[in-house]
């Protein structure tokens, strides 16, 4: 049985938790962009945060771990690695992705759910897997989608979130997001 809390409180919570990471973060000194999302029970290295910056307009989703050191060696040889780690501006890292330290993600950049990310990831790149490898463009990733949304069923976010998504007919759909920079179809 579903818990029904008013989509208002909802709301209220989510902007409370949010603002409290946002206020962590600029006290540990981060470099940060503008208008960055870091989601739910992301990780973000306490031991050495001050080597990781966040681009502007970057997505960081629930679940990520960003890493800027690795002590696997440190009980054996008394030494930890450690390694900057860069993100650049308009980057989505997907929902339990893992960074490792020393890598630098380009800018206008996707790293699918669950990627663990050991390398750099170039500009304009769509990166999966575990080791994340480049799957193709970001260019390319956009038109197919764009192709895919002209023949999908496509949802206003608002009404989906009014009515529990109870219209939902497909497998596969869209919901309209009014997010600044992008094109209209």
């Amino acid at each position: 049985m579903f818990l029904k809390i008013p989509f208002k409180i909802l709301r209220l919570a989510t902007a409370y938790v949010r603002i409290r990471v946002k206020n962590i973060i600029l006290k540990l000194k981060l470099v940060f962009g503008k208008n960055v999302f870091i989601g739910s029970n992301v990780v973000i290295d306490p031991g050495y945060h001050w080597l990781i910056s966040i681009g502007n307009n970057s997505a960081i989703t629930n679940g990520v771990t960003i890493l800027s050191h690795d002590g696997s060696l440190s009980r054996h040889t008394g030494y930890t690695k450690i390694g900057k780690v860069s993100i650049g501006s308009n980057t989505f890292i997907g929902v339990k992705s893992i960074i490792l330290p020393g890598v630098s993600i380009g800018n206008n950049v996707i790293i699918g759910a669950g990627s663990v990310v050991t390398k750099d990831i170039p500009d304009n790149s769509v990166a999966i897997g575990n080791p994340a490898v480049v799957v193709g463009s970001i260019k390319d990733y956009i038109n197919k989608h764009k192709r895919m949304i002209r023949t999908s069923e496509v949802y206003e976010c608002q009404s989906l979130l009014k009515d529990n998504i109870r219209d939902f007919k497909g497998e596969i759909g869209y919901v309209k997001t009014n997010f600044e920079n992008h094109e209209d179809l």
